[in-house]
């Protein structure tokens, strides 16, 4: 028995929680709007922590952007909104004004595979294969993606509004 197996030895799931929240906060939020990152979130870390005792991998970072990919994906087929623009304050305040610099509004805006390579890659810091493999697609077309979708944020991002 490995010594990630072991229950006497295998981290406690609350610091799974607390070590990856943020990786798996920002590929549910990459993806979807807040309202439903935030189930998606939720019902990430609940899977995760049903199949804990199962888990004999020691990627633990890549196996819950996995699991993350998919909540989001069923929220998306499940017919959730896909618009981020939402009622209420934004997330930051806007500089200058006049501009929107929100990059989760601007990342709703890129074609779906920019979007998954752009997020899994750069925000969750997967390799191009782990995000090929996630996403069904080859490293260099992930690589491609990515490389379109930052060029395509930056655009979005320096963009004057009409």
């Amino acid at each position: 028995m490995t010594a990630s197996t072991d229950p006497a030895t295998k981290e406690p799931f609350e610091r799974v929680v607390q070590a990856h929240g943020d990786v798996v906060w920002k590929v549910c939020r990459g993806l979807l709007p807040q309202h439903d990152a935030e189930d998606a979130w939720s019902e990430t870390f609940l899977a995760a922590m049903r199949a804990w005792d199962r888990f004999d991998g020691d990627r633990v970072r890549g196996w819950l952007v996995t699991i993350a990919h998919r909540k989001a994906l069923d929220v998306l087929r499940a017919g959730a909104r896909v618009e981020t623009r939402e009622d209420g304050p934004p997330d930051r305040a806007v500089e200058p004004p006049g501009r929107d610099l929100d990059l989760w509004a601007a990342l709703a805006r890129l074609p779906a595979a920019q979007r998954a390579a752009v997020v899994h890659h750069h925000l969750a810091g997967l390799p191009h294969a782990d995000v090929a493999a996630l996403t069904g697609s080859t490293p260099a077309a992930v690589r491609k993606a990515a490389s379109d979708g930052v060029r395509r944020l930056r655009a979005l991002m320096t963009e004057e509004p009409r």
